[in-house]
């Protein structure tokens, strides 16, 4: 009988980071499976006005063997950050938020893209932790020969074949780029970081201070009433862009509306 390993714990280490751009700090947090490189054109955009920081998340990519929960992420997001506005997706808006609690003095704007305060019904966000480790089993088994590990190719064609991500092809998602990942990597940041791992932060968010804007497609009825009562929690600093025609992932489906958004919540760049 195997004997069974824990998942690995690996020590925190820097994000590996691509910059771009000149002009204020926009940092950039992309959501699950996906990489620095994963923002459909919208972060070539920015740059053209502002410092765009592209992060790889703990997991993933060049930051694969960093492992971290949603609270240390946010920490490492951070450290490599600075002072800066902050732009995060699913999985990076969580965190995001997470960091403007944690840290209001390095966040001057924040937007958050099909975003999230986390799971309120404890019974709920349980069945979401044990889902989410059933996906990293799949990629990083604790109990090597009992079953093969998935291929992320495998995983993430079946991710991207979802309904969140209907009506995205290949090249808007980002898919061949997405492949740079490993199992291990994607595993970690499932285990350590899932949705179902988010204490709720609804009781938390109307301390926020800083502009924030949420964006949502229109096609994705659950974001989208997730984003409205988001910012109504946040309260009069928030406003609510809904991306009509797209989905779950609007900024890989129609980058230059979402660039446009951002940069007019972001406000005037200044000299460049």
């Amino acid at each position: 009988m195997p004997t069974a390993r824990p998942p690995s714990t690996r020590s925190p280490e820097a994000l590996h980071t691509e910059t771009k751009g000149r002009g204020r700090r926009l940092v950039l947090a992309h959501g699950f499976t996906q990489t620095a490189r994963v923002w459909g054109g919208m972060d070539a955009d920015l740059a053209t006005d502002h410092q765009v920081v592209a992060l790889d998340m703990p997991g993933h990519a060049g930051s694969s063997l960093v492992s971290a929960t949603l609270s240390a992420g946010a920490g490492l997001v951070g450290d490599v950050g600075g002072r800066a506005a902050y732009l995060g997706y699913s999985m990076g808006a969580r965190v995001c938020l997470h960091l403007a609690l944690a840290r209001p003095e390095l966040v001057e704007h924040l937007v958050l893209i099909s975003g999230t305060a986390g799971i309120e019904d404890a019974d709920e966000r349980r069945a979401r932790r044990i889902s989410d480790r059933a996906l990293a089993e799949e990629l990083d088994p604790t109990l090597p020969g009992e079953s093969p590990a998935t291929t992320v190719e495998s995983f993430v064609r079946r991710w991207l074949d979802g309904p969140m991500f209907a009506g995205t092809d290949d090249r808007a998602n980002g898919f061949e780029e997405r492949l740079r990942n490993t199992g291990p990597g994607l595993a970690s940041s499932l285990r350590l970081a899932g949705t179902g791992t988010q204490e709720s932060l609804w009781d938390q968010v109307g301390a926020l201070s800083v502009p924030v804007l949420v964006i949502s497609g229109g096609d994705d009825e659950k974001f989208t009433a997730i984003g409205r009562r988001l910012a109504a929690a946040i309260g009069t600093n928030a406003a609510h862009a809904v991306v009509a025609g797209a989905g779950h992932a609007p900024h890989l489906q129609q980058p230059d509306r979402v660039a446009g958004l951002v940069r007019a919540h972001l406000g005037p760049a200044g000299p460049v």
